[in-house]
Parts: C-alpha cells; structure tokens; sequence
C-alpha cells in the first residue's frame, strides 16, 4: 500500500552503464525519502509526435509549391 504519490518530472543522467533518475530536492522533503530507502516508479516516456499523425494526411489537388504562390498574392504577410 502507497503512503502517499506525487508526480515528478525528471530527466535520466548516464551513470556506468544503466541510467539513473534524480528525485529532485522538495520532492525528497515532501515524501521523506531517506538514502538507500525502496520507491516504486511509475514510467511514463513522452511519445514522438509526428504532424502527420496530429492532422493526418489531405490529399491536395495542386502541388505545394502553387499553394504557396496563391496564398502569397492572397495576403500580405507583412514582410
């Protein structure tokens, strides 16, 4: 049974040949987390997000480059 949780955020640092977490200072203080003390991790890695799968793929009927020139004349961008 948990005592208590709280989430981190926290980066892994190379140490030998494993990886290593730092649990940050107040996080310690909060939990009363003492040297050598067992903890449960609960790993959560941030997914590599491409466009594609954010927007999906349009099918477009003109080329890119003809967009852009139409879009050019549309507006002005100020520059």
């Amino acid at each position: 049974m948990y005592n208590s949780m709280i989430e981190i955020k926290s980066r892994t640092r190379e140490w030998g040949n494993s990886l290593g977490v730092i649990i940050p200072k107040e996080a310690v203080i909060k939990e009363g987390i003492k040297p050598n003390q067992e903890v449960i991790l609960h790993i959560h890695t941030k997914p590599i997000t491409k466009v594609k799968d954010i927007f999906g793929k349009w099918p477009l009927k003109k080329p890119t480059k003809q967009l852009m020139k139409e879009l050019d004349k549309e507006f002005d961008w100020g520059m």
